[in-house]
């Protein structure tokens, strides 16, 4: 059978057909591995290993993932110096960012006689419209500037007890700057004296939520001095102050040196406040000693720029007019010298001129001695009367003419600084004003100083002997907080609080350890303690975190039932970490089982100096210079 030319040239160009898509399949394959042998080794040759590469003809298809978008960006760029970038396919992913981390959340609020500002950054699901609304409610001259910014991140924990106590502390600080963080609120302000800043320290410290550390830096101005006063003594006794009062440490200090050098043993603690009326009080205070002393004996008494010596009666006219005027000389100019070189007394006849007046411990006083007329003695009895009450004053004055003329003067000024006394006598004559006895006021022989140098004036001595006594506590003052923790620590130092095995009840035999630290912290009023449970090394660490808070909280728990104050406390559980013996042993995993009561107290403020005391410490022109217990697991 013959086969017909036109198969046999179908079956010719089928072959060929077949034989082109042979070499046309031989040749893509060729091209294919080229493209992926020359791009695998460009990736691994610039670290991008983690790629993988896959040539589908002309394409050539990335994937793998990239630990960035520059890096994956990197990769392409490496690709496309080999291929053509049309033929890259990217199916490269990027490995996913984790989540940001939330910002510190922060608030600086300020208060001061032109209103309260507020800037910093909180959550946006703060109410920050209440806070603002808060801020305005506080009583203030100004408005409230509000600068905050908010980001949408949740409120870290603690963040409103912060706010809230920040919001408190403004309430009672007109002048004040307060830091707030979730985990710390520091606060800067000034008091208007030491018995205010105690008491806006006590008030912060009751109100602090449990969990919040506070920083408090309070600071209170130098009190102002009127008249600015100062009085030395030197007589058989020996030397000492009556009234010391300082403008500077580096006054102050002179003062200390004059008066070590008249004999003075211990440190004199000079006040030092405002009100000076010269910068060289230091040194006229200083050659006031120094003469005194040269003089031996006698009282130098520095009221404003009045200075008076008074030397004792026998001191030699010739040194004592040399003495005088050698330190009427130096003082500097604005000071006044009187000095008084006082005659020799004589008696009489009729009995001493003099009227007393004396305060017993319970609070009557007498009044004896002689006045110049019914009109003085009513006034005195009056002005005694409204000092020390109507109905303690006894008087029994008698009548004498021809009185000297500053009498009324120095029996009402006396009678005045009488009031600073516990107890003790009064005793005026022509020549003094003598106060002794004993004062419940620190510095109660300064004050008297002061205000018999105001009212006598210049020349006019007196003569104090004021013991201080400390006031009795009060029934009701609560322990120092220190002490209240000491005693804890003491009780469980006898009893150690015991729970039943393996659970947070309290064992029947502690009941009486709980009764007893329930008593003394009763005792110490609104202080911040932190409860903390702690377990041995036995068990899984996270079944003993949870039995040690279960364990600290049924402490607590017990407390609010014997009707102690813990709205300032909180229940930690700390597990077994901090051990404090060998958890090897029975006897040391015993004494790893147990609860402490643990005082926190307010964050320490390093010292800074004030621009005030730095410009005092400066260097004066050379021209100027002036001489912290447990139980059963």
């Amino acid at each position: 059978m013959r086969i017909s030319q036109t198969f046999i040239v179908a079956m010719t160009f089928a072959l060929a057909a077949g034989l082109c898509v042979i070499a046309a399949g031989f040749a893509v394959q060729a091209v294919e591995d080229a493209s992926e042998i020359s791009v695998r080794r460009a990736l691994d040759l610039n670290g991008h290993d983690w790629a993988e590469v896959q040539a589908d003809g002309l394409r050539v298809v990335l994937t793998g993932t990239a630990t960035d978008e520059a890096t994956r960006f990197n990769a392409l760029t490496v690709v496309g110096d080999e291929v053509d970038a049309s033929r890259v396919i990217d199916e490269m992913e990027i490995i996913p960012t984790a989540n940001l981390r939330a910002p510190r959340f922060s608030a600086e609020i300020l208060r001061n006689d032109s209103g309260i500002s507020i800037i910093g950054l909180v959550p946006t699901t703060m109410d920050r419209d209440g806070l603002i609304n808060q801020l305005r409610g506080i009583p203030d001259r100004g408005g409230v500037t509000d600068l905050l910014e908010t980001a949408d991140y949740a409120e870290p924990e603690g963040w409103s007890d912060a706010i809230e106590f920040a919001t408190t502390a403004l309430s009672v600080l007109p002048r004040s700057k307060i830091s707030v963080g979730a985990d710390l609120v520091s606060v800067t302000a000034i008091a208007d004296s030491a018995e205010d800043k105690t008491r806006i320290e006590n008030t912060l410290t009751r109100v602090v939520p449990s969990g919040l550390r506070i920083r408090l830096d309070i600071s209170a101005p130098r009190p102002v001095i009127t008249p600015f006063t100062l009085r030395f003594l030197i007589d058989e006794d020996g030397a000492r102050f009556d009234a010391c009062s300082a403008d500077s440490t580096g006054a102050r200090d002179q003062i200390a040196a004059a008066a070590r050098r008249a004999g003075v043993a211990t440190e004199q603690a000079c006040v030092i406040g405002l009100g000076v009326p010269s910068p060289k009080w230091g040194t006229a205070a200083e050659l006031g000693i120094d003469a005194l002393t040269t003089l031996g004996q006698g009282s130098i008494t520095m009221s404003d720029a009045d200075v008076t010596l008074i030397a004792a009666q026998g001191t030699d006219q010739g040194q004592f007019d040399r003495v005088i005027g050698e330190l009427q000389a130096d003082l500097p100019a604005v000071f006044a010298l009187h000095a008084v070189l006082p005659e020799p007394v004589e008696a009489d006849p009729a009995g001493p001129v003099e009227f007393t007046a004396t305060l017993s411990p319970e609070g009557l006083v007498q009044l004896r001695g002689r006045l110049a007329d019914e009109n003085m003695r009513h006034m005195v009895d009056s002005y005694a009367r409204a000092a020390f009450g109507s109905d303690v004053v006894h008087t029994a004055t008698r009548i004498v003419p021809d009185l000297p003329g500053e009498w009324p003067v120095r029996v009402l000024a006396g009678l005045e600084t009488l009031s600073l006394l516990r107890n003790g006598v009064l005793t005026v004559t022509p020549d003094s004003v003598t106060l002794q006895g004993v004062s419940y006021l620190e510095d109660a022989s300064a004050q008297a100083a002061r205000l018999l140098a105001e009212k006598l004036g210049e020349a006019q001595g007196f003569d104090l002997s004021i013991t201080y006594e400390e006031p009795p506590e009060p029934a009701d003052k609560p322990l120092d907080p220190e002490v209240c923790e000491s005693r804890v620590a003491e009780i469980q130092g006898e009893a150690k609080i015991t729970f039943e095995p393996g659970s947070a009840t309290i064992a029947g035999e502690s009941l009486d350890t709980m009764n007893r630290i329930a008593d003394v912290l009763d005792q110490c009023g609104g202080i911040r303690m932190e409860i903390q449970g702690y377990t041995d090394s036995q068990g899984r660490e996270e079944m003993n975190l949870q039995l040690s808070q279960a364990r600290a909280q049924s402490v607590l728990n017990e407390l609010r039932a014997r009707r102690v104050l813990t709205s300032s406390f909180t229940a930690v559980g700390y597990g077994e970490n901090d051990p404090i013996a060998d958890n090897k042993t029975e006897d040391g995993r015993e004494a790893n089982r147990r609860i402490n009561f643990y005082l926190i107290r307010p964050e320490p403020i390093p010292e800074t100096q004030t621009g005030l005391e730095a410009v005092e410490q400066q260097p004066e022109p050379a021209a100027e210079t002036d001489a912290e217990n447990g139980e059963d697991q």
